[in-house]
């Protein structure tokens, strides 16, 4: 039979499957015996109306009436044959239906012959587009009719008639059929459960439809067969129950190909539901098992990045090399027992192996009898595992290469151990779908592994590792990026030391969030950095800035899809715990909150600026007195501004979360993150906590001198004696050598010529320090230079340069400050 006729048959198998279909029995004389309230349905005559007539009388047409005498003279050595034809409904309208007409034996001898007939209109068209359709339903009635099994049994469930396909699809045989109940047949909880339907089909009249039942005998093929049935009533002319019409089809093809159907949609549901390497790995195996395996393994290669040692930096172990690592398991076994690696651990093969195999080549291994013998390659070269195959029973395998965007992720290992059936060529299919079906979503999870390893990089990079505030501040912060994928943002803070014991205070946010913000945002806080070492004030600082930005732009390609104009604001402050104040200014930055020891929470009054990269107008700076203890409260408008309310009601909010004195600052950051966090977030979320601290006067000692050399030995003198006091002798002779060049720098450069009427100050701080500052009334600023052996001067900043950890200097309204730093011990 051609592929239009195997078509054919595949239609009226899934009309029988599917759809409800008239019966009607049949003598040898075409006499109708039997009737079946799905027949009265379709054509409307009763069983007293057709039982002892003719059916040749219910066809239309004269054609479909001869066509019909002549199929069944000569389709009886056939069994049986399918037509299309016209049926005559009793209220006169005619009726297209798809007759499947079988023929039956019984004891009598006698042949019968059951008709099954559907309303065409409620099944799928004929594939008349198909090449040959038109031949084909021209001759359709030297068709045979599709394998259906047909058993009719009497009021008793006694089998009185039966078509030869039904021995051959539940392996009942005909002697043993015939004059017995299924029960008899064939005894069993199955055969007891299949003549319960059909006491319920003779009671109620109404037809059982699609019950699924196992063949009761192994088949000729030798692997158990599923059956679907439908049990319909038939009744003689007085409408009493005749007897039951058992109509069969082999569904197990259709069972399977559902089956493999639903594991397909359960690998779209269940695998990749995180971006996960290991989990997806991990659902990938546990999918396997029980429907396809009995055990399963996922192995990645070496381009997922699963360890934190890539498997190239491991050594060959007993002649095998880790070629993979093991991400996924699952066995019908607890703790799987199979697998000689837990998930994680790199998996050790022989370089000729089934799986370095695969890995090359990027074919499946199909071994459905898995040799076991000794000499095999495993019982050769990995003992281990030639054990593992014994001791667990395996005998049968796949190895599946797991491809995506053309590259082999790894393999997926499935093995039968108790389920007896070694694994088919439709097994392997399966397999090779439902791993393709997964290896999107291993490459996917692996790119984002990669890309979210880098960007964690970067983010390390770009945000502060340890930020303190040294001797000026206990600082505490929390940063949420609004792209929780990527986990980084456009927003940024930082905590920068400062000459003589201050500290800056840097908040910061870029315009836009991901990583081209993040990008931005990170040349924006080198920049900073740089900016903050210069010593500058605030204001200056941020002038600075805002040009850095505008060359930024600049910079940028203007044909790139991707370039924008940096736009950004900014709040920076500095602290000096000397003096208890802090200056601040900022970009077009919300202002900070300032929470008072005592709780109250103030916003100051600070000249707004505009935002970095317009290049405006000038920026200012504002000078605050603070208590000690006071908290800075820096933050980014992610934090306090939403689609539904603007930033001055998130203030608010700030302000009263903010007014918890008794928290530490660790558990006033978190908690206010938590409270005022939008969800979901829009913009990325920024908080600094800075709670200030005070030098006490004895950490600090200062005086001023006038500007002759003569002061020079009393400087150096004060200031050993002061070390003294500190317990800092050792500091003594190093630090009288950095005052004398300080000075000595100072009366030379500070005012052209020595003037008494002019100061010089010396200043020592002992904080996380030991910090000397001299300060003169000049804004020249001193250069390190290589001194001439001839030049009498010259090596002064060079020797201070050898003798402190750091120098440098910064300008002040009175002048300028040269300023020394001495590494403390840490006892002192």
């Amino acid at each position: 039979m051609g592929s239009s006729a195997e078509t054919a048959v595949s239609e009226v198998q899934v009309t029988i499957e599917t759809v409800c279909p008239a019966i009607a029995l049949l003598d040898t004389q075409g006499m109708v015996v039997g009737w079946s309230q799905t027949a009265q349905r379709l054509v409307g005559y009763s069983a007293a109306e057709v039982v002892g007539r003719s059916a040749g009388v219910l066809l239309v047409a004269a054609g479909d009436r001869a066509k019909a005498s002549q199929a069944a003279q000569e389709s009886t050595l056939r069994g049986g044959w399918s037509d299309l034809a016209q049926v005559r409904h009793r209220d006169g309208h005619c009726v297209d239906v798809r007759l499947c007409v079988s023929s039956l034996s019984g004891q009598d001898g006698q042949g019968w012959w059951v008709v099954c007939a559907t309303d065409k209109v409620l099944v799928p068209a004929w594939p008349t587009e198909a090449p040959g359709a038109e031949p084909l339903l021209a001759a359709l009635p030297l068709q045979s009719c599709p394998p259906i099994g047909v058993v009719i049994r009497d009021r008793h469930l006694r089998c009185i008639r039966v078509n030869d396909s039904q021995g051959s699809k539940d392996g009942i045989p005909l002697p043993k059929r015939l004059g017995r109940r299924l029960t008899e047949a064939a005894p069993g909880t199955e055969a007891e459960t299949l003549e319960a339907v059909m006491h319920q089909v003779l009671e109620s009249g109404d037809p059982a439809i699609n019950v699924d039942y196992q063949a009761f005998l192994p088949t000729k093929e030798g692997s158990s067969r599923i059956l679907t049935a439908s049990y319909f009533r038939l009744d003689d002319a007085q409408g009493c129950a005749l007897g039951v019409c058992v109509v069969s089809v082999d569904a197990t093809d259709c069972r399977r190909a559902q089956e493999r159907l639903a594991i397909l949609g359960a690998a779209s549901r269940r695998i990749g539901t995180t971006l996960d390497v290991m989990q997806t790995a991990q659902e990938l195996a546990d999918l396997a098992v029980p429907f396809l395996a009995d055990y399963a393994a996922v192995d990645l290669a070496e381009s997922v990045p699963l360890g934190e040692e890539p498997l190239a930096h491991l050594g060959p172990q007993d002649g095998r090399i880790p070629v993979f690592r093991r991400a996924g398991l699952a066995s019908i076994h607890p703790g799987t027992p199979e697998s000689q690696f837990a998930r994680g651990e790199p998996v050790f093969v022989p370089p000729a192996s089934p799986f370095t195999g695969v890995l090359r080549s990027g074919k499946s291994h199909f071994e459905p009898m898995l040799d076991t013998s000794p000499s095999t390659w495993h019982d050769h070269h990995d003992p281990a595992r030639a054990k593992k195959i014994r001791d667990n029973a395996m005998h049968s395998l796949m190895v599946v290469p797991i491809h995506a965007r053309g590259a082999v992720l790894g393999v997926e290992v499935f093995v039968r151990t108790e389920d007896p059936r070694p694994f088919e060529e439709d097994d392997l299919r399966l397999a090779e779908e439902l791993v393709s079906w997964a290896a999107l979503a291993l490459d996917n999870a692996r790119q984002y592994a990669r890309e979210r390893s880098a960007v964690l990089a970067l983010q390390r990079l770009l945000h502060p590792h340890r930020p303190t505030g040294g001797s000026a501040a206990d600082v505490a912060w929390c940063y949420l990026p609004a792209d929780s994928h990527h986990g980084i943002g456009g927003d940024w803070f930082d905590v920068i030391p400062l000459s003589g014991a201050r500290v800056a205070l840097v908040v910061g946010d870029v315009v836009g969030h991901g990583i081209n913000a993040a990008a931005k945002m990170g040349q924006l806080r080198t920049a900073m950095h740089t900016l903050a070492d210069t010593d500058m004030p605030p204001d200056e600082v941020l002038s600075r800035l805002d040009e850095q930005v505008i060359r930024f732009t600049e910079a940028e390609d203007p044909r790139s899809p991707d370039t924008t104009m940096m736009a950004a604001t900014c709040l920076y402050a500095v602290y000096d715990p000397v003096t208890r104040t802090c200056t601040m200014a900022r970009a077009g930055h919300p202002p900070p909150a300032i929470i008072a020891p005592h709780g109250q929470v103030t916003y100051p009054d600070l000249p707004a600026g505009a935002p970095l990269g317009l290049g405006l107008v000038p920026f200012e700076s504002a000078t605050l007195e603070l208590a000690e203890g006071s908290v800075l409260a820096f933050y980014t408008d992610g934090l306090v501004e939403t689609r539904h309310q603007d930033i001055s009601a998130g203030m608010n909010r700030l302000r009263a979360v903010l007014a918890r004195p008794g928290l530490t600052l660790d558990d006033l950051c978190g908690s206010t993150v938590d409270t005022l966090r939008a969800k979901p977030p829009s913009d990325d979320a920024t908080l600094l906590l800075a709670r200030t601290r005070s030098l006490s006067t004895d950490q600090v000692a200062a005086w001023q001198f006038p500007s002759v050399p003569a002061v020079v030995s009393r400087a150096r003198t004060l200031a050993a004696r002061q070390l003294t006091r500190w317990g800092l002798e050792h500091l003594a002779e190093s630090t009288e050598l950095i005052v004398s060049e300080l000075f000595t720098n100072a009366l030379i450069h500070g005012n052209g010529d020595c003037n008494s009427d002019r100061t010089i100050g010396l200043r020592l701080i002992r904080h996380e320090m030991l910090t000397c500052e001299v300060s003169d009334a000049s804004h020249s600023h001193p250069l390190v230079r290589q001194a001439r052996t001839t030049d009498e001067h010259g090596r002064g900043l060079f020797l201070v340069t050898q003798l402190s950890r750091r120098w440098g200097t910064r300008h002040i309204p009175e002048g300028k400050i040269i300023w020394a730093d001495q590494q403390l011990p840490a006892s002192a």
